[in-house]
C-alpha cells in the first residue's frame, strides 16, 4: 500500500475547514431519478502527492487511485486478489508465462479497456525518462529491470497485447505473489491513446480528459480543499457498487478532523484515510468503538548514511538502542502496536517472531556504542554529535518524534534539534537526501517479507537511506530464484539480519489499523495492508 506504502502510513496532517459543509447527511443531495444520493464522507490529511498511478508512492495517492482505476486483479475486502479487468487468468505450467483475458470493460469516457492499456503503461512507468520511483515492482517481468536501468530496450519488455482482449506477460521466475501485485497501483492501466494524445492528462485530476476505469470518478479536485468522487456508470460492476458519492475533504489537524467525526461530517477516521486523534483513543476504547487489527507496515527512523555523523554505524547503533519503545507505545500512541526489532513486520510468514538484534531500550549498551562512534570520527564528546530529527508535518508524527528526541538527550547526551515540513515537501527531501534522520513507514504493498527487504536493494526509488550492500544484493537475487519456500524463507531472514547489523534504520514499533466508524456505514475495515476498498462499502438507508 505501497511508500509509504509507504510507504508509509499517515498519522495525521494540517488544516483550513473546507466553506461547503459536506456534512453526514446521506439523503444531502440527491440524484437525476430524484431519489437521495448515497454518500460517504471521509477526510485526508492534504493534497495525494501524485494522481498518475505510476508516479504514486504514498498512502494517500494509493486509496484515491484504487477507486479511479482497476488493475487485471483487484483486491476483496479481505485483501486477497480476484478477478479485476481479467476476465480469466491462464499461468504456465512453470509458473512464469501468465496469459489474461480482457473483459469487456470501459473507461469513464466510453472508451473501451484494451490489452494495449496495460502494455502502454507499464512500459511509460518503467522508461527512465519518467522517473517512476515505484518502477522496480516491474522488475519480476522479462526485460523491465534492464530496461528501466538503460540497459535494455522497450521492445525486451515481456508484456505484449496479442489483442485488443489478450494480455501476455512473461516473468523472469515463478512469483507467487503476482496475482496481488496486479491489484497494486504500479500495475494499473492507463488510457493509451488520451495518454498519447494528452501526455500530462492524467497528472492532473481536473484535466478533461482524466479517465478512469475503476468503481468511481474523480469529478472534482480542489487543492487544499477536498476532491469529489462520483459512482462510475461505465464500471462494469456498477451494480455491486452501494456508494454514489464520495467526500473526501482535506484535513491535516487530528484534533479537527475529530471534531467533524463528533459532529457527525465525517463517516470515517483511521488507516488508510488518516489517523484517530491519539488523545480520543481512550474514549473509544472505553465506549468499545476502536476499530484495532494487525497491519503489515513498520514505523521507522530513516538514517541518511550519507551523512557527515551518520555516516558511522556505531552513531547509528546507539540511536536505534536508546529508545524505550515499550514506554512510547504505553504512553503516546496507545495503539496496540508491536516493538519493532527488525525491518519485516510480525504479519509476515517467516517473522511472526520477534528478533534479537538489538536490546530496546538498552542505555548502557548505547553508551558504548557512542563511545565507539564518537572515536572513529574523532569528537570529543556527545555533545559534538548534532542531529536534525525531521518529520512530516503531523500531531501524531509530533508527539512521537519529541518522545524520541527526550530519550536520545537524556540517555546520550546528543544535540537534537527537530524540524518538521509538508507531506510532498518532506518526501522530497527524504528521497533527495536533504535530512539527517526522519520518520519513515512502510506498509506491504503485497504480502510477502520480499517486498519490505527490496526497499533497500539498490539506492534510489524508495530507499531513503543512501545504503548498500553486496552482501544484502546477493541474498535477496538468490531468494528471488529460489522454488524451496523454506529454503527462500531462510535467504530472507539472512538478508534482514544483514541489514539491521548495518543500522540503516532504527525501527520502532509494527503498525496497527486503528478506525473509527459512524454507524451507517458497512464493511469499512482495512485490510491487514491497509488498504481499504470503497468499492464494497456498503451505507445504510
Amino acid at each position: 500500500m505501497r511508500n509509504f506504502k509507504a510507504l508509509v502510513l499517515l498519522l495525521g496532517l494540517t488544516l483550513v475547514l473546507a466553506a461547503c459543509d459536506f456534512g453526514g447527511d446521506s439523503s444531502s443531495s440527491t440524484g437525476e431519478d430524484g431519489e437521495a444520493l448515497k454518500e460517504l464522507n471521509v477526510s485526508i490529511n492534504e493534497d495525494p502527492p501524485a494522481f498518475h498511478p505510476a508516479l504514486a508512492t504514498d498512502t494517500t495517492s494509493g486509496v484515491i487511485l484504487a477507486s479511479v482505476f482497476e488493475g487485471l486483479t483487484r483486491l476483496d475486502s479481505d485483501g486477497n486478489p480476484v478477478e479485476g479487468m481479467a476476465e480469466n487468468i491462464d499461468v504456465s505450467a512453470d509458473g512464469k508465462t501468465y496469459t489474461y483475458t480482457l473483459r469487456d470493460a470501459k473507461w469513464s469516457n466510453g472508451d473501451p479497456v484494451t490489452a494495449e492499456d496495460f502494455e502502454y503503461a507499464w512500459k511509460w512507468a518503467l522508461n527512465p525518462e519518467n522517473a517512476a520511483d515505484y518502477a522496480y515492482q516491474l522488475y519480476y517481468i522479462q526485460g523491465a529491470e534492464e530496461y528501466n536501468l538503460g540497459e535494455g530496450s522497450e521492445e525486451d519488455v515481456k508484456v505484449t497485447a496479442v489483442d485488443d482482449k489478450t494480455l501476455e506477460v512473461e516473468l523472469t521466475n515463478p512469483t507467487p505473489f503476482f496475482d496481488e501485485l496486479t491489484a497494486f497501483y504500479t500495475y494499473y492501466p492507463v488510457n493509451s491513446k488520451v495518454s498519447e494524445e494528452n501526455p500530462d492528462a492524467y497528472k492532473n485530476p481536473n484535466d478533461d480528459n482524466y479517465i478512469g476505469n475503476g468503481p468511481f470518478t474523480l469529478d472534482e479536485f480542489a487543492s487544499s480543499d477536498h476532491i469529489t468522487l462520483n459512482k462510475n456508470d461505465e464500471y462494469w460492476d456498477k451494480d455491486n457498487v452501494d456508494v454514489d458519492k464520495v467526500n473526501v475533504r482535506m484535513i491535516e489537524s487530528e484534533a479537527t478532523a475529530l471534531k467533524e467525526f463528533d459532529a457527525g461530517n465525517l463517516d470515517y477516521l483511521g488507516a488508510p484515510f488518516n489517523s484517530v486523534d491519539l488523545h480520543a483513543l481512550d474514549r473509544f476504547k472505553e465506549a468499545d468503538e476502536l476499530h484495532v487489527s494487525d497491519m503489515a507496515g513498520t514505523y521507522m527512523i530513516t538514517f541518511n548514511t550519507g551523512d557527515d555523523v551518520l555516516q558511522n554505524k556505531h552513531i547509528r547503533e546507539a540511536l536505534t538502542i536508546a529508545i524505550d519503545r515499550e514506554g512510547l507505545i504505553d504512553n503516546v500512541t496507545k495503539g496496540e502496536q508491536a516493538p519493532a526489532s527488525g525491518l519485516v513486520p510480525l504479519t509476515m510468514e517467516g517473522f511472526e517472531e520477534q528478533r534479537d538484534y538489538f536490546e530496546s531500550n538498552d542505555e548502557e549498551a548505547a553508551k558504548e556504542a557512542l563511545q565507539k562512534g564518537l572515536d572513529e570520527l574523532g569528537l570529543n564528546s556527545a555533545s559534538d554529535v548534532k542531529i536534525k530529527l525531521s518529520y512530516n508535518t503531523s500531531e501524531a508524527h509530533a508527539a512521537i518524534m519529541q518522545y524520541v528526541q527526550q530519550n536520545w538527550v537524556d540517555k546520550l547526551g546528543v544535540d537534537v534539534t527537530l524540524d518538521n515540513s509538508e507531506w510532498q515537501v518532506y518526501l522530497e527531501e527524504l528521497k533527495s537526501l536533504n535530512y539527517q534522520a526522519g520518520r519513515y513507514g512502510w506498509v506491504g504493498d503485497f504480502n510477502d517479507p520480499y517486498n519490505f527487504l527490496e526497499l533497500y536493494k539498490r539506492k534510489g526509488g524508495n530507499n531513503t537511506t543512501d545504503w548498500e550492500n553486496e552482501e544484502y544484493k546477493d541474498l535477496l537475487d538468490k531468494a528471488t530464484v529460489e522454488t524451496d519456500e523454506a529454503t527462500r524463507t531462510e535467504l530472507l531472514q539472512d538478508a534482514e539480519e544483514v541489514f539491521m547489523n548495518d543500522y540503516p534504520i532504527a525501527p520502532i514499533y509494527f503498525y496497527t489499523n486503528i478506525a473509527v466508524k459512524s454507524d451507517r456505514v458497512e464493511n469499512m475495515e482495512p485490510d491487514p495492508l491497509s488498504n481499504l476498498q470503497l468499492k464494497y462499502v456498503k451505507i445504510k438507508e
